[in-house]
């Protein structure tokens, strides 16, 4: 299982790092510039907003069907056919909801339009991932990583006409690219239907009511982990729009830096996709999960680690060169949001682990009192600080999740975090933010200067083996 999870996530890895970088900082931030912070703003809250109701597109279904999937794997074409329509009822009736809920919030007509088109959007989204969730549950990883850059793919493909093609005369409206997401999704679900059937054999739309509410109840704990995991991930956005005079402008600069931070958990997010199976298939088989857990944490950290303190010493350089309409809290908020990035790396070894374990009650109580805090520290924050009060509340509450999680999954599996461990760790952190300073003082050219401290950093990782690549070497061979 060790050589199954280094060699796929490699793969993973090298597509994602192929696509999704250009998308973030070629197309997205493009259209941020064409459209304007406040615009963004506008699409970025109401994208949000959508978010925040994405369990009703889900009920925990794609993380359940993982689990028991990879644990056994003929319950793929015994249940694919029910789960599906059942998915596809979900759809309408978020769709619905999303509308009713955007009406009550106070939402304009042209909002309402927009968030009609995105609430569609996130509905293919949301089979998309079940049809991924029966791909990874049958460890069927290289047909997975495929789905998971294809609509960023098809994304930039389309984009790109539209943004440099000289198509039309007129000036690029984030509609477009709302539209470009619907064709993007749809062509990518297709393609993820296709490599299903031919794993289970058999697809009927046919809704069975009793065999739903069975499925809907014993992925109950999974969808309410997601519920609240969504408020304190996705609540800033809005709440900025709704608290503050100019709280689109606001939610515009917090959406400049936040896609950088999201371009980073994309990435971070792949870990999770293939530890959970993974480690849902070794629990079962009663093996041992500290050697996995070891490598996996320590690839995740170091290479977070090196991307926050990258943006944390060049965020000035980088925010001035991609966009133009900057606020003056830009670089800060841009470097907190990175520091988030490091606390979640984190979860999506450790909350990854303990979902797989079942651990649903532990986990639900603890993003319970997670939504809490993030919440009243942006009601704090936000008056004082504005964007960057937002900032500030997701890295505390993060900082709370990601801690907690890794003390309890060292009592549940004895994985052996010791003092040695944590110097390690500390030691490595310190020196990755000494190379960043002396790299920044001494080369004039910020680029230059960026680059050498990425490779500078990264052989260090792998010299103090924070990046293990003798150990996985020796595993892709041997194994």
């Amino acid at each position: 299982m060790r050589k199954k999870f280094i060699t796929n996530l490699l793969f993973l890895l090298v597509l994602n790092f192929l696509i999704k970088p250009f998308y973030i900082l070629g197309i997205d931030a493009e259209i941020i510039n064409r459209v304007g912070a406040e615009t963004y703003g506008v699409y970025f809250s109401l994208f949000n907003f959508s978010f925040l109701f994405n369990i009703f597109l889900d009920f925990g279904i794609n993380n359940f069907n993982t689990k028991n999937i990879a644990q056994n794997e003929h319950l793929l074409s015994k249940y694919f056919s029910k789960i599906f329509s059942l998915k596809l009822l979900l759809v309408a009736g978020y769709v619905l909801l999303i509308l009713c809920a955007g009406f009550l919030w106070g939402y304009s007509e042209y909002d309402l339009r927009l968030l009609l088109i995105l609430a569609f959007n996130q509905g293919l989204v949301a089979v998309i991932l079940y049809l991924r969730s029966n791909l990874g549950g049958s460890q069927m990883f290289v047909k997975d990583s495929i789905i998971s850059v294809l609509d960023r793919f098809l994304m930039i493909l389309i984009c790109s006409v539209l943004l440099w093609g000289n198509v039309t005369n007129k000036s690029f409206e984030i509609e477009w690219f709302v539209y470009a997401q619907t064709v993007s999704y749809g062509i990518t679900l297709l393609f993820a239907l296709f490599w299903v059937w031919k794993k289970s054999f058999y697809i009927k739309i046919t809704f069975n009511q009793l065999f739903s509410m069975v499925i809907i109840r014993q992925s109950m704990p999974y969808a309410l982990l997601i519920l609240l995991m969504t408020f304190y991930y996705r609540s800033d956005s809005v709440m900025l729009e709704k608290m503050l005079v100019d709280g689109r402008v606001q939610a515009g600069y917090y959406a400049q830096a936040y896609r950088f931070f999201e371009a980073g958990n994309m990435v971070a997010y792949l870990f999770s996709v293939l530890l959970l199976p993974i480690f849902s298939k070794m629990i079962k088989a009663r093996e041992s999960l500290v050697d996995l857990v070891d490598i996996s944490f320590k690839m995740m950290f170091s290479g977070a680690l090196i991307l926050c303190v990258l943006c944390f010493q060049f965020g000035d350089e980088i925010m001035s060169w991609r966009y133009h309409d900057l606020s003056s809290q830009s670089s800060q908020l841009f470097s907190v949001l990175m520091f988030c990035f490091v606390c979640i790396s984190s979860t999506y070894v450790f909350g990854t682990l303990l979902t797989a374990n079942g651990d649903l009650k532990l986990l639900n109580i603890l993003a319970g009192m997670a939504v809490l805090v993030n919440i009243g520290l942006n009601l704090l924050l936000i008056p004082k600080w504005q964007a960057l009060g937002s900032a500030v509340a997701s890295l505390i509450t993060q900082l709370i999740v990601s801690i907690t999680q890794i003390i309890v999954s060292k009592k549940r599996f004895d994985l052996h975090l010791t003092y040695k461990w944590a110097i390690q760790l500390l030691a490595f952190s310190l020196s990755v933010f000494v190379i960043a300073y002396f790299s920044h003082l001494h080369i004039s050219n910020w680029v230059m200067a960026m680059v050498v401290f990425a490779v500078t950093s990264s052989i260090l990782a792998i010299m103090v083996r924070m990046i293990p690549l003798r150990r996985m070497i020796e595993i892709i061979k041997n194994e």
